[in-house]
């Protein structure tokens, strides 16, 4: 890419940030596309519990990467990597500026930074699942932790897929996991990743406000519709937030009520992930969420590259 080609911005943070608002906003002022980096919005179907833009609220923008999978299909970072840059490529060669936007901080590094992927053996994933099955999830990952103690630190142990996979890495490559996670070095330097900064009481409220949101707006219609496509086979979108605290509902485990307080619970809890892992990249530059100068701001941020 020739080296004034338009930059690549990335809108980083937690849920509920404002992180779309500002997006749109930058794609409208440096005449740009949106490209998708959230995980679970790449999935057809997953609208009312992905917070994910109606055409109508697109602002006549065009979006990339959503609605690319059905519910049964695991989610792939290598393949998400290759349709993201492909994508990104393709807006830069029409002249125009790629916005990504998204809380999934892998999803995003995978796209931005030199990060090769390990290949896949599918005789050592299905050893490795079939144990997963019988020990658990805890015992993999102390495994895991002996192996490659800065991965087992850093992975959650209920994290069962996670944890299969980077066995399976040290298992093809004999190097630890960790070795193959990307290094913070853009692929492209003409590069500008953007957070939105916002405080923990005013983010807790805002979940809140939107977890009731997409109960009124039909959430558990969205999963019962899902469900009879086979949400429940999809290793990915059936573990996804809200989607399966509403399964366990419908499923008659709890009530409607603990549903959605859980899915405000585990909300919250992710949106303090997501921010500890976007603070630990010391390239994002930070914006107030209320700052009434934060497109100026971001503008100034791009203009810099």
């Amino acid at each position: 890419m020739p080296s004034d080609a338009p930059p690549i911005v990335a809108v980083v943070g937690a849920t509920a940030a404002g992180k779309t608002g500002l997006s749109l906003d930058l794609a409208e002022r440096l005449d740009g596309e949106v490209v998708n980096t959230d995980a679970m919005q790449v999935y057809r179907g997953m609208d009312v519990g992905t917070a994910k833009l109606r055409e109508s609220e697109r602002r006549g923008i065009p979006h990339h990467l959503l609605d690319l999978m059905e519910v049964t299909e695991p989610a792939n970072v290598a393949r998400f990597q290759t349709l993201a840059r492909t994508a990104i490529a393709q807006i830069r060669g029409r002249g125009r500026t790629p916005v990504l936007v998204g809380g999934s901080a892998l999803y995003t590094r995978a796209v931005l930074d030199r990060f090769e992927f390990p290949g896949t053996d599918p005789v050592v994933r299905e050893a490795l699942n079939a144990e997963l099955e019988e020990l658990g999830s805890a015992a993999l990952h102390r495994r895991l932790s002996e192996l490659d103690p800065t991965a087992g630190a850093k992975m959650e142990v209920e994290n069962g897929r996670r944890v299969v996979r980077a066995l399976e890495v040290i298992a093809l490559t004999g190097r630890p996991y960790s070795a193959s996670l990307p290094t913070l070095e853009y692929v492209d330097p003409r590069t500008v990743q953007i957070g939105v900064d916002i405080d923990r009481p005013t983010l807790d409220q805002r979940i809140a406000q939107r977890v009731a949101q997409m109960f009124a707006e039909g959430f558990v219609a969205e999963v019962e519709r899902l469900q009879a496509q086979g949400l429940a086979q999809g290793q990915t979108a059936s573990v996804a937030i809200g989607y399966r605290e509403v399964a366990a509902y419908l499923r008659g485990e709890i009530d409607l009520e603990t549903a959605q307080e859980r899915t405000v619970f585990a909300t919250r809890r992710f949106a303090r992930r997501q921010d500890g892992w976007f603070r630990k990249d010391p390239r994002v530059s930070w914006v107030r969420f209320d700052d009434p100068a934060r497109v100026e701001r971001a503008l100034e941020l791009v203009a810099e590259l």
